[in-house]
């Protein structure tokens, strides 16, 4: 076991990637909370995906920004290296040809601060996500 220094919380895995501390409450504290030169992509994606959801509810969800509509839509969350989006297995396969360039898994896809960020895929995988209820 592997305990968090700041925190104290217990991990079997060292140095795993977790949100240490209290959660955060609201998606301006998510992105306040991150280091200073990610903020502005965590921006940047929120904005995307705010404005290809208009109708959907920001929300904290699993310590992560969240778009809800009766259900989680799409999550993000900053890491070490690359942010993660969170669309579900369904939109990983349908959008599999277009994710080759990015490390992907069952419902997740990395997208490393060392390449552009792609907006506008971004913005019609969470549109696909809450237009076909498949969803994370």
């Amino acid at each position: 076991m592997w305990q968090c220094p700041k925190c104290g919380r217990e991990f079997k895995n060292q140095g795993q990637d977790y949100f240490c501390g209290e959660p955060p409450k609201t998606i301006d504290a998510y992105i306040a909370a991150q280091p200073e030169n990610v903020q502005p992509l965590l921006i940047q994606v929120r904005d995307t995906i705010r404005a290809a959801l208009p109708e959907a509810e920001e929300r904290i969800s699993w310590s992560m920004p969240t778009y809800w509509k009766k259900h989680n839509i799409i999550h993000f969350a900053a890491f070490k290296k690359h942010i993660g989006l969170y669309p579900g297995p369904k939109a990983i396969e349908n959008f599999a040809d277009r994710l080759t360039e990015y490390k992907t898994s069952k419902g997740a896809v990395q997208l490393p601060y060392s390449k552009p960020l792609p907006f506008p895929l971004i913005a019609e995988i969470a549109k696909w996500c809450y237009e076909t209820g498949n969803h994370h």
